[in-house]
């Protein structure tokens, strides 16, 4: 298949095979990760993006182009997760463009619309690198505009696009010295190619079947996670919030980027959930938008069950819930329970603040300290978990306040943020450059509400300029990074995202860490132990530090973070 015209329906087919074809190998990308810590996901990001993205077009049929365009671009600027997925929903929003009132498209105005999104994606980002996704997408985009002819079939100029792309990839450790030294090329680059790959594959009549694709009635639909098997049966039940209106549709969505087996019911007062999802907190988190918890259950099904999943088209789901018989269940539970006593009659009415506070933290502990701090919305995420665009707008509707100050806590969930905050126009959001947990933490120290918003955030901005960030964790791969030898396993300890040593023991690793972050200037440090640390161990590290650094004040949390076994913020 080699069209000089693309119709609506051609345009969905191939989206819809790069995605699957992204989904099938984001692991392949997320091992590319420079770094060679447990948190590599720009694929996951990627395909989380993408799956988005195309659940919007899934049920236009027989449309024009520009209507799948904007579709799409809608769809994958609401479900962007961290910077990889930001930029790419940015590349095809700009490629969006190109399609405005057209029925069809040319192979041309589809080229020029490859480079309408470079464009765009140059200019979301501050301060854009080279050897990333964007010279890939850039020089591959220049080189097909090149050669591009009013006659030229879509095939064979993607098929130019595609070789280009490679030749550029293999070129990304020359332009990024920590790429050559790590010996790999850009992640984000490389998912870039595995969709323009599932692109050229659809034209070329190799195209995924419909049993990648798991469709619900009445739901957008959703990729089946092959990896991701059986995961968390996740119910719960929401007292909606008085005198706000509530959107199932909108519910069903979100929980549709997280798993499947979606099921919910409503009335006026109690929401009833029930999904299967590999990130149970997650769906809590989007649960808490709309309520507050009145019950919950979460089980998991990879140690209950060892048969392998019914196929897409039972009637029974994968937790052996006959659905029809489910839904008719919880629906007379809900009747039941809403015709007798409320389950909670105490809402509370709130006035409108001056200043709302959102932020990006994973962890009991640190999302207990935060709260204290005055923090009103907290997103579940951060390593691994990257929240969507539409999870900061979704808080940022939620927040009764005039201001809005996001702390995003990580790098990778920085771009999300700013997307969301340039959406909303009702409220005056500012994202703080708070790229670590020690940053968002200093900056709330000082916050002081009684300020005009400008003056608040600089101070608040002052105050990340001066902490220093120290985070533990462990090395997934051998490799070599800033001259250190790293073996699989060792632990790694990171200074404001530089891994500066790596160690075999873990109290080690952490006391060598702490000698590099403290100095005579330093007055207080504080340490946020994870969910695999002792206690025992957290004791050995403050009498340390007591007796090395008598004059440092210190302050200690139990994080109960994942991954991280120690984050450190020292002022």
């Amino acid at each position: 298949m080699n069209p000089q015209k693309i119709d609506g329906n051609l345009f969905k087919l191939i989206i819809a095979n790069g995605t699957i074809n992204l989904k099938n190998n984001h692991q392949v990308i997320n091992d590319l990760n420079v770094f060679p810590v447990p948190d590599g996901d720009t694929g996951s990001n990627m395909q989380s993006t993408m799956m988005s993205g195309v659940q919007s077009i899934q049920d236009l049929n027989d449309e024009p182009i520009e209507k799948h365009g904007k579709a799409l671009s809608r769809g994958l600027l609401m479900g962007a997760r961290g910077n990889s997925g930001v930029i790419l929903s940015q590349l095809f929003s700009g490629f969006a463009k190109a399609f405005n009132e057209l029925e069809e498209a040319t192979t041309k105005q589809f080229i020029e619309g490859l480079k309408y999104g470079v464009k765009q994606a140059y200019g979301a980002v501050i301060n854009p690198v080279e050897g990333t996704i964007l010279t890939v997408a850039r020089e591959a985009a220049d080189k097909a505009a090149s050669v591009v002819q009013d006659d030229t079939g879509l095939l064979d100029i993607m098929e130019i696009y595609l070789e280009e792309a490679n030749a550029s990839l293999k070129r990304t450790p020359d332009l990024l010295p920590v790429l050559k030294e790590s010996g790999v090329v850009d992640s984000g680059g490389a998912g870039l190619i595995v969709i323009v790959e599932g692109i050229v594959a659809a034209l070329k009549g190799e195209v995924y079947t419909e049993d990648k694709v798991k469709k619900q009635k009445g739901k957008s639909p959703e990729y089946d996670k092959q990896d991701v098997e059986f995961g968390y049966c996740t119910e719960f039940i929401i007292q909606l919030k008085k005198g706000k209106k509530f959107n199932r549709d909108k519910l069903v969505k979100q929980l549709g980027r997280l798993g499947d087996s979606i099921v919910v019911v409503a009335d006026e007062e109690i929401c009833k959930v029930h999904v299967h999802t590999e990130t149970p907190g997650d769906a809590l988190n989007i649960g808490q938008i709309y309520g507050e918890f009145a019950n919950l259950k979460i089980e998991n099904m990879t140690l209950q069950h060892t048969e392998t999943l019914l196929h897409s088209a039972s009637e029974e789901d994968d937790c052996g819930h006959d659905h029809h018989q489910h839904i008719e269940k919880e629906l007379s539970e809900l009747e039941t329970r809403t015709n007798g006593v409320p389950i909670r009659q105490d809402f509370k009415v709130e006035t409108r603040k001056k200043f709302g506070l959102i932020t990006v933290v994973n962890g009991r502990g640190l999302k207990r300290m935060f709260e204290e701090m005055g923090v009103d919305f907290i997103i579940d995420g951060g390593q691994t978990m990257n929240p969507a665009t539409e999870d900061f707008i979704d808080a940022i509707e939620e927040v009764n306040a005039d201001n809005i100050i996001i702390i995003p806590n990580n790098k990778n969930v920085f771009l999300s943020a700013e997307t969301a905050a340039k959406t909303v126009e009702e409220k005056s959001v500012i994202v703080l450059p708070a790229k670590t947990i020690a940053q968002g933490y200093a900056s709330l120290t000082m916050f002081d509400a009684n300020q005009p918003l400008e003056d608040a955030v600089e101070e608040m901005k002052e105050l990340i300029s001066h902490v220093k960030s120290g985070e533990i964790t462990y090395a997934v791969r051998d490799t070599e990074v800033n001259g250190l030898k790293i073996k699989k396993g060792d632990y790694l300890g990171i200074q404001d995202g530089k891994i500066v040593l790596s160690e075999k023991e873990r109290l080690n690793a952490m006391t060598n860490l702490i000698d590099e972050l403290l100095d005579d200037d330093s007055e207080i440090i504080t340490v946020m132990y994870g969910e695999e640390v002792e206690e025992s161990e957290v004791q050995k590290i403050t009498e340390y530090i007591e007796e090395k650094y008598s004059d440092v004040e210190i302050e200690v949390v139990d994080g109960q973070q994942a991954i991280y076994d120690y984050l450190i913020a020292v002022e």
